[in-house]
């Protein structure tokens, strides 16, 4: 029995629907409307409407039926708003239920990126990430994570800042919530939603192996894998995820992968002092790596309280750079952003004392 039938309030939020599931509807609610899901798109993501009925070019009908369907765009509440010395903008919303989740903004010049959570919490267990000590409490929905764009798109963000890039690398693991974030790609690269260009979005895995295939087949973005150790035995202590996907089953998906997506594939490396820095470490990535078509992105440990960790030395961290360098590897460093507001890489974690408040 449908909502309009039955009384009860409709549970889907609109912000979450990619055109293929509003064109379902769209053969529901309005069948002579071909153009249904280009005006829905347009009015809730353009122009930043969340309420159905304010949407007249959807017509009476249209806007009837869907009432019954669908609820009202229902964006998280801002808790609190941070702003780093280099302009990195960290945000604390809360979802409906009462869990929160961190979102990041990272201002360059000429372009935006938005860090965006999957998940509350993650299962994980990385041990060098502070999100892992919170444990996993549940996956976001496709609207859920659309609306940390809409968020700053439409409420947060001033000109001239805008999002122009949008990369999973928040709060969670992505691939394990691989459904809603595909239908969350979907409304991002939209030409009626935000119209962002698959190599404006960028996916981060762990390295879960039947994700990637998922990803690679619906939705064939970036892809940054998170490998911070050059084999099994130091991965599987850092990263017990290793110990399901080991490192050559994991390289072989990316493989997969960079050819269905037409590119590469990019590994982060988070250097710890003493533990996986030494040139001995970058010449034993430099060979695991060598015939794979990859970009591999540096980057100094981010730490946080307990951690456990140390961030390397300028001196290792160059060592480590011209060892993979001078092996023949396309290599950057990314400089941490946000870190005086624990907005960083690995540094993501609710605070639900605030959100209390």
């Amino acid at each position: 029995m449908s909502a309009a039938v039955s009384g009860a309030t409709p549970e889907i939020d609109p912000l979450g629907l990619p055109r293929d599931r509003i064109d379902a509807l769209g053969r529901e609610c309005a069948p002579r409307d071909a153009t249904l899901a280009d005006k829905l798109l347009k009015g809730l993501h353009r122009r930043g409407e969340t309420d159905l009925a304010r949407l007249s070019s959807l017509g009476s009908r249209a806007r009837s039926h869907l009432r019954g369907r669908v609820a009202s765009a229902s964006p998280p509440r801002v808790v609190r708003t941070q702003t780093a010395a280099d302009g990195t903008r960290k945000w604390l919303l809360q979802l409906d239920d009462g869990e929160t989740i961190e979102t990041v903004f990272i201002p360059h010049a000429g372009r935006g990126t938005l860090c965006v959570s999957s998940q509350v919490g993650c299962a994980l267990n990385c041990a060098f990430c502070a999100t892992a000590r919170m444990g996993f409490k549940r996956n976001l929905s496709a609207a859920e994570i659309v609306a940390q764009l809409w968020l700053a798109k439409h409420r947060l963000l001033e000109p001239p800042h805008r999002v122009t890039n949008v990369v999973f690398m928040g709060m969670g693991e992505p691939l394990l919530n691989v459904a809603a974030v595909i239908d969350a790609i979907r409304v991002f690269t939209d030409d009626c939603a935000y119209g962002l260009g698959v190599r404006h979005v960028t996916v981060s895995t762990a390295g879960h192996v039947a994700g990637m295939k998922t990803l690679g087949e619906q939705a064939p973005v970036n892809l940054s894998v998170s490998l911070h150790a050059p084999d099994d035995a130091l991965r599987g202590r850092l990263m017990p995820l290793n110990r399901k996907y080991p490192t050559a089953r994991l390289l072989d998906a990316c493989r997969e992968y960079a050819a269905r997506a037409g590119g590469f594939v990019t590994f982060e490396y988070t250097l710890l002092a003493g533990v996986n820095d030494s040139v001995a470490h970058a010449r034993a990535l430099a060979e695991l790596l060598k015939d794979l078509p990859c970009k591999i992105n540096l980057l100094a440990f981010n730490d946080f309280p307990g951690s456990g960790f140390s961030a390397p030395t300028g001196a290792a961290l160059d060592a480590f750079y011209r060892t993979l360098a001078d092996a023949g590897h396309v290599v950057t460093w990314r400089r941490p952003r946000g870190a005086d507001i624990a907005a960083a890489c690995g540094q993501l974690q609710r605070d639900t004392r605030e959100a209390a408040r």
